[in-house]
């Protein structure tokens, strides 16, 4: 039973680390790129959001490799992130392409379902095993998103602009191999300091842009065409409202880890939206308050074209934006989103930030 699971940045990563440790065969996806997404698009209802499209691409891709069988995640609420298995299925059946989906729902629906649905998927293999898995995972997502965090850090500051997204590229391949979690976190710490020592300007102050919104546009680089490396480029450092751990806390770990939480977004939220409203829709407003409180320079959301709760988020963004005296733009994505036109609404965007930023400090001097 060869698995695969679609890609959504890198957290292919440590799913294939936990589903290989009970002793699946597990068949990842090429990276996702312009064929991903015609396959998929090709083959997708035209108004489909652009999640689906690409994670329907992945699993064409994934059986030319020779998988059987699809893991997804399920969904709760308005976003029609829930609806994606049962759309992806028929698809696949339409198209003649016989493999098997396995469904994993949130915990946040049932936390025995899920559990039911993690020892059926793990071949019977013991709670411990699993219980090991589970954690090998998590050794895996918090050393990337650590290296991450340094990656972002280190864009705006480096003298070429490529040395730390080579660093970050040689670690992910490097984790990808390790199964221990002492050599784990060695490998990120060695990332890190290597991050650390390449020529910089170290008297350089970046502009500081929060990048927030629906989470697979938000992680997945060739959704969202490289808007961390555009803004590193342009000599901002971006930082993103949510990582891979952080997600996995919150709904597999329930919150019970000391990592930025949901709740607290929820909470910053609640002056504007105080209610569930579908995907991240309210982790969307809370992210920008919480942007705005933590001094960035702006705030970026970006979303699929049609994305229901995020369309909700927008529509209040302005009000913070207002409230909280912070830029706020908007990027929707889908098939038709271009490179080059992201990339003139981005310099426009930091140039505005900067010419506001002059303007203040001359003022109060």
């Amino acid at each position: 039973m060869p698995v695969t699971v679609p890609h959504m940045g890198n957290l292919a990563i440590p799913l294939k680390a936990m589903l290989e440790y009970v002793g699946l065969e597990v068949v990842l996806p090429p990276p996702c790129t312009k064929r991903t997404l015609s396959l998929g698009t090709q083959n997708s209802p035209e108004f489909a959001c652009l999640p689906l499209k690409i994670n329907l691409g992945n699993y064409i891709e994934a059986r030319e490799l020779g998988a059987d069988t699809i893991l997804m995640a399920g969904g709760l609420g308005p976003c029609r992130f829930g609806y994606y298995a049962q759309i992806q299925r028929e698809i696949l059946q339409d198209l003649g392409i016989d493999m098997k989906m396995v469904v994993l729902e949130p915990p946040d629906a049932s936390i025995k379902d899920f559990l039911d649905d993690i020892r059926i998927l793990a071949n019977g293999q013991s709670w411990l095993t699993i219980i090991k898995a589970i954690q090998l995972a998590w050794y895996k997502a918090k050393a990337i998103d650590m290296v991450d965090i340094k990656l972002e850090e280190t864009r705006p500051r480096q003298n070429h602009w490529s040395d730390a997204d080579k660093i970050f590229d040689r670690f992910l391949r490097q984790v990808d191999q390790l199964n221990e979690k002492t050599d784990i976190y060695r490998a990120a710490e060695r990332a890190v300091d290597e991050m650390s020592a390449l020529p910089q300007d170290w008297h350089y102050e970046p502009i500081k842009i929060a990048i927030v919104g629906e989470i697979y546009t938000v992680l997945e680089n060739f959704v969202n065409l490289g808007l961390e490396k555009h803004l590193g480029r342009m000599g901002v450092e971006a930082k993103r409202s949510i990582y891979l751990s952080e997600w996995i806390n919150d709904h597999i770990f329930k919150g019970v880890l000391p990592l930025k939480s949901n709740k607290t977004l929820r909470k910053l939220a609640s002056p504007y939206l105080n209610y569930f409203v579908g995907g991240h829709g309210w982790e969307t407003v809370g992210s920008a308050v919480e942007a705005a409180r933590d001094g960035a320079d702006g705030v970026i959301q970006v979303a699929p074209l049609t994305c229901m709760p995020e369309i909700v988020a927008q529509a209040i963004l302005p009000e913070i934006s207002k409230d909280r005296n912070i830029p706020i733009m908007t990027l929707y994505v889908d098939e038709q989103t271009g490179e080059a036109g992201l990339v003139t609404r981005l310099e426009a965007f930091v140039d505005m930030i900067r010419r506001r930023k002059f303007i203040q400090e001359v003022s109060s001097k």
